[in-house]
């Protein structure tokens, strides 16, 4: 096989040279027969004989081989390790040029060859973006009025698209203008390619939107003709242009001038439009983009005054019921960025039963990690943002501080100091309400190991001692404080090396000196 392999590869540059089509095509099926039975190291044998680079003059609408020799280059694009080697060949340019083909064995076989050339792999994506690939498939994008075409050329620019120097080159070639023309086409039809189009289109248009410069090209300051025909997508009585829009919008909502200009144009009305008409037994995919782009909108911090007073909060809660995780977990997180810093709206929904049972309830989604993790992450919002004597109440009648002491033993830094310091509101706050749940939920032997743990961060251990100064004004937490010798662990972290820890520690010890 090996010695057939190599007599192959040397008549193949031969006879590519002399353009013997019989023997041309004999070589092919040798090669087609040695890849189908060992893939892997007959493209090494391919890669090591120069043979690449033939390829590029063999690719042409007139010889009958071509068909065989895409194939060929689509079998060896297989191997990551094939992928520059192709590009470096120079094979990109004549098999963009091939997508042209009336014949559709070359058609099957060149869209193969491209779309396994940049699978998966950013290496090879970056050497398609030194190529003219992104202006060549857009022209003949614009040329093509069959579906099959325009399709096939679609799998080629979807993994292209997922790079964002090629994004860039995209929209700079006017992808985006033939987009959203289909779209507009396609958008009554009721044929199944024509839906079938306008779904990749308009999943396409999103994808642009990912790459910061290609978005920030098409925002346009909110003036773009693009932003706009997107905004038009969200009243829209189609869900897959209704799930575009609210996407787009999203992508568009990832810098804080952007997301501005947004909130003080109208958008989230025409979100909370969108979410009102997908309430009941509503489109899933719509709630979370929709949903991911109002808690995108809700990060600035001027945003979220104007939308709290545009009824976002009731808006969002109306979804309480969905038992869809991802549709709960973006729910979770507008909620939370809406309350941030925002006192009376933490104290409004922190007082709602319905919610902070819910939160409770969400707190064990054990098979859930994201939907559980923003439960209890949105629990401590509401009573640090809120600090009211209400919500906390509220939060232990619902069983949530069993919740809050697992949050601050969590893995992320960020949850056990946001734990905490929740924990230390509870005891400043209502110690004699919580008294009972803090006892039996070990949270004095947990203070005791964050603060001897040496890996525990300092912000962990300057907010454990603060907790500690608050649970001592309760008599039996008092005793197990005294019981576990806490002392002996505080004094030694006088001498820690953040000066907040050790001045906190000189305070703890003092109040633990006075009050034993």
């Amino acid at each position: 096989m090996a010695d057939n392999l190599s007599d192959t590869l040397k008549k193949l540059k031969i006879t590519a040279v002399d353009r013997t089509e019989d023997s041309l095509e004999g070589c092919l099926d040798c090669l087609l027969q040695a890849l189908a039975q060992n893939n892997t190291e007959t493209s090494e044998k391919i890669q090591g004989s120069g043979i690449l680079e033939l390829f590029a003059s063999l690719l042409t609408p007139q010889s009958s081989c071509t068909a065989k020799v895409a194939n060929v280059i689509a079998e060896v694009a297989k191997n990551e390790f094939m992928r520059i080697p192709c590009v470096d060949a120079g094979l990109i340019s004549p098999l963009v040029q091939l997508l042209n083909s009336k014949d559709q064995e070359v058609l099957l076989q060149t869209g193969r060859a491209l779309g396994n050339i940049c699978y998966d792999s950013q290496s090879s994506k970056e050497q398609f973006a030194s190529t003219n690939i992104a202006e060549e498939l857009v022209k003949l994008f614009k040329k093509q009025i069959e579906h099959d075409k325009r399709e096939m050329i679609f799998e080629v620019l979807a993994p292209l698209a997922e790079n964002d120097a090629i994004k860039l080159q995209l929209v700079e070639a006017g992808l985006v203008e033939c987009l959203l023309e289909i779209v507009q086409q396609k958008v009554d039809s009721d044929k199944e390619d024509d839906i079938a189009e306008l779904k990749t289109g308009s999943d396409l248009m999103v994808l642009l939107l990912l790459g910061d410069e290609s978005m920030q090209k098409l925002f346009e300051g909110g003036k773009g003709s693009v932003f706009q025909r997107v905004l038009s997508w969200i009243p829209s009585n189609n869900h897959q242009l209704q799930l575009a829009g609210a996407l787009a919008i999203a992508n568009f909502a990832r810098n804080d001038g952007n997301c501005i200009h947004m909130v003080d144009n109208g958008i989230v009305e025409k979100l909370m439009g969108l979410l009102d008409r997908h309430v009941e037994d509503g489109n899933v995919t719509v709630q979370h983009a929709a949903l991911s782009a109002l808690r995108n909108l809700a990060i600035p911090v001027i945003n979220k005054a104007k939308m709290l007073s545009a009824g976002v909060t009731e808006a969002v809660l109306k979804f309480l019921k969905s038992e869809m995780p991802p549709v709960q977990f973006k729910l979770l997180g507008t909620l939370r960025m809406l309350i941030d810093a925002q006192a009376e709206a933490a104290e409004q929904l922190g007082k709602n039963v319905k919610l902070v049972e819910r939160l409770v309830e969400w707190c064990e989604a054990k098979d859930h990690a994201g939907v559980m993790g923003e439960s209890n992450r949105l629990l401590s919002a509401l009573i640090r943002h809120s600090k009211s004597k209400d919500v906390i109440k509220t939060i232990v009648q619902s069983g949530g501080i069993k919740h809050l002491v697992t949050m601050a033993t969590s893995e992320h830094v960020i949850m056990q100091n946001e734990a905490l310091v929740a924990l230390a509101l509870i005891a400043a706050l209502e110690l004699a309400t919580a008294e009972k749940d803090l006892e039996s939920t070990k949270l004095v032997q947990i203070l005791h190991r964050l603060l001897a743990d040496e890996r525990s961060a300092p912000e962990i251990k300057y907010n454990s001692m603060v907790l500690i100064c608050a649970v001592i004004g309760s008599e039996s937490l008092h005793k197990e404080v005294q019981d576990l010798a806490f002392l002996d662990v505080v004094s030694k972290l006088r001498r820690h090396e953040n000066k907040s820890v050790a001045q906190q520690a000189s305070l703890t010890e003092q109040r633990l000196t006075v009050e034993s």
